[in-house]
């Protein structure tokens, strides 16, 4: 694996090159945001580890402009900030994953491995499928049975995160900060209101619905109820 760590606390980085090293990975430092920023774009990495204060641009600035350019590299944050806001900050920046200082190498390892496995899996399922739905993610077409479905830019993430969940319970609150990337107030019907939009498109003519509502607790996908 290719790792990209952007870290300007040599200590730091010196430690997490050679761990990485060990385990038989190539880690490239860097150590400035904007010189980070130039080797996400032009190089290819599997995993970038990214300090949060950095020299020139900041960790949340890196990160947002390598999302921006539609790059989806997992993206591991460290930070010596480990307050709540400060980990949702990195999280709504486009980051993966958020690991306080001081902090395990092994924990920090086992990260990047599971972000690498996910990302893996993540690009080479260019479709979704449950039951007779299915998401073409390549194509952006939705379809049931053959029959195809518009679908608003909205509608496409919601059923793409429910497709993603098949089988699991997901709450409003997860909706929210899944689909909308926002912290609304939970008791909002803004989810309601586009899960009917949804099942009138979806589920309206079939005799198996496929969205399921789960008294209490949210929303579940699935072909059948059990």
């Amino acid at each position: 694996m290719r790792i990209l760590l952007i870290e300007d606390d040599v200590r730091v980085a010196n430690y997490i090159v050679k761990g990485l090293g060990e385990a038989g990975h190539v880690a490239d430092h860097i150590v400035n945001g904007h010189d980070g920023l130039v080797a996400a774009m032009i190089e290819k990495y599997d995993v970038i580890v990214a300090d949060r204060m950095l020299p020139g641009l900041d960790g949340l600035t890196v990160v947002r402009s390598i999302r921006n350019a539609g790059n989806r590299i997992p993206v591991i944050f460290l930070s010596a900030l480990t307050d709540v806001d400060e980990r949702v900050k990195c999280l709504r920046a486009g980051g993966d994953d958020y690991l306080a200082k001081p902090f395990s190498f092994t924990e920090l390892l086992a990260r990047i491995e599971a972000l690498a496995r996910r990302s893996t899996d993540q690009e080479e399922a260019s479709a979704l499928q449950v039951g007779g739905l299915r998401m073409d993610l390549l194509g952006r077409v939705v379809s049931r049975d053959g029959n195809v479905i518009e679908l608003m830019p909205r509608e496409f993430r919601l059923l793409e995160y429910l497709m993603r969940h098949a089988g699991q319970v997901v709450t409003r609150t997860m909706l929210l900060e899944g689909v909308w990337d926002y912290n609304f107030d939970p008791r909002t019907n803004v989810i309601d209101v586009h899960i009917s939009r949804l099942r009138q498109k979806i589920d309206k003519g079939y005799d198996q619905p496929l969205i399921h509502t789960v008294r209490g607790a949210g929303y579940v996908l699935r072909a059948q109820i059990t």
